[in-house]
């Protein structure tokens, strides 16, 4: 039975999850898979306009306005509901939440559930004044399949956004508030209404929302460099493309760039859900280690590894190994983003990332050649004679504050 839109003209906001206002929008920051996704008015959903199709966040006078500009941003701090949906000016040490709006404009309810509806944030990685944060939602009965919009967060001087772990959750009237895996900042977290299992029906009953927080830091006091190569190989790169079974090695450059020497320097490495650590394989290089020396511990890619005391311009490299595998790899191509933290006194002061691109063709399965350990054979060049301390068993605790995913995505209008 088709379920009847109400007009949100003088409708309270409780009457509806997520009814939250946008500021006044652009209309040039949203897209879709399609190119150009149809519209409709509440009146032309409710005259049938829409048929049987599934489709999301394609209502002009919705809820919170024109749908399609579903990602916002305001400070965490405002308790209020107006979310700024185009940019937003934001302050140093500040953390701001950045919303992703769901709706299933379908109005007949259990009969047409949208299914495998994900989230995906793509937060950027440099340093700049101004970075976009991309929102992207996917469902694979939907029309279109892959929906997105943006928000540009700005201020005077140049600044980084840290990506607050742990911070990602999803609102609904069903569920409340649960939390989401940083897989939302990977590959993507699954949404849902009664669970997170995909499937979301159509109507404003079922709608919600999902937020993830977002830290300002203006200062950078630290930089730090992640590279990638297929094991065996000499060249290092931003990315690789690579296959089910190989093995990668990932580089991390830590640089302290204070005048000052900073103590218990912690790396820390982030791995997507298709690779794994390959045991007993962590390096480091440093002024005392030219050669690389082989560290007992494996918590490199969990709690963390602390590296010691660096001198100013010191720097240190950690090489590890990880192996690719398929646990939910999608057919086509896929990115694995590998993304680094580095941290002083539990602060994060350095980030980056390295990305393996993955193609699976679903008809056949993949060969897993025989793995083979070493430590990578040629040594970094340009150790700094820094003065890094001793090696530090432990590290920060799971639960610290991490810096935001590498997912920069060049161009905000195309498919990935």
């Amino acid at each position: 039975m088709n379920k009847i839109y109400k007009s949100f003209l003088g409708v309270s906001a409780a009457a509806v999850i997520a009814a939250a206002t946008l500021t006044p929008a652009l209309v040039n920051a949203w897209g879709d898979n399609a190119n150009g996704r149809a519209t409709y008015t509440i009146a032309e959903i409710n005259d049938g306009k829409l048929g049987d199709t599934i489709t999301f966040n394609s209502i002009t006078d919705g809820a919170i306005g024109d749908e399609r500009n579903f990602v916002g941003a305001k400070l965490s701090s405002d308790a209020g509901k107006v979310w700024n949906a185009n940019e937003i000016n934001v302050k140093d040490g500040e953390t701001y939440t950045i919303r992703l709006y769901v709706h299933n404009n379908s109005p007949k309810g259990v009969e047409r559930i949208a299914e495998n509806v994900k989230a995906t944030f793509s937060l950027p990685t440099t340093v700049a004044k101004s970075h976009t944060v991309i929102g992207y939602l996917d469902s694979s009965n939907a029309t279109p399949t892959r929906y997105w919009d943006e928000v540009t967060l700005k201020s005077d001087d140049d600044f980084y956004l840290e990506y607050v772990d742990g911070s990602a959750k999803y609102s609904n009237g069903k569920m409340g508030t649960v939390s989401l895996s940083n897989d939302v900042i990977i590959s993507g977290a699954m949404l849902g209404y009664e669970q997170l299992d995909g499937k979301i029906p159509g109507c404003y009953e079922y709608d919600g929302e999902v937020t993830i927080q977002v830290k300002v830091h203006t200062s950078v006091s630290a930089k730090l460099s992640k590279k990638v190569r297929i094991k065996g190989t000499k060249e290092w790169s931003e990315s690789v493309e690579a296959k089910v079974g190989d093995e990668v090695e990932y580089q991390i450059e830590y640089v302290n760039l204070l005048a000052d020497t900073v103590k218990d320097v912690t790396i820390r490495d982030i791995l997507p859900n298709n690779v794994e650590y390959v045991q007993d394989s962590t390096y480091l290089y440093n002024s005392n280690h030219q050669s690389g020396i082989k560290l007992s511990e494996n918590t490199l890619t969990t709690t963390g590894i602390n590296i010691g005391d660096h001198d100013s311009k010191a720097n240190s490299y950690i090489r590890f190994t990880g192996k690719v595998v398929d646990k939910s790899l999608a057919c086509g191509k896929n990115q694995l983003v590998n993304w680094a933290n580095s941290t002083v006194s539990g602060k994060v002061v350095g980030k980056d990332d390295a990305s393996v691109m993955v193609a699976k063709t679903c008809e056949n399965t993949p060969e897993n050649p025989t793995p083979t350990q070493d430590n990578g054979g040629d040594t970094p060049t340009t150790i700094v004679n820094t003065g890094a301390g001793t090696i530090v068993t432990g590290a920060v605790g799971v639960g610290s504050v991490v810096t935001m995913l590498g997912y920069y995505i060049a161009s905000r209008k195309k498919l990935m």
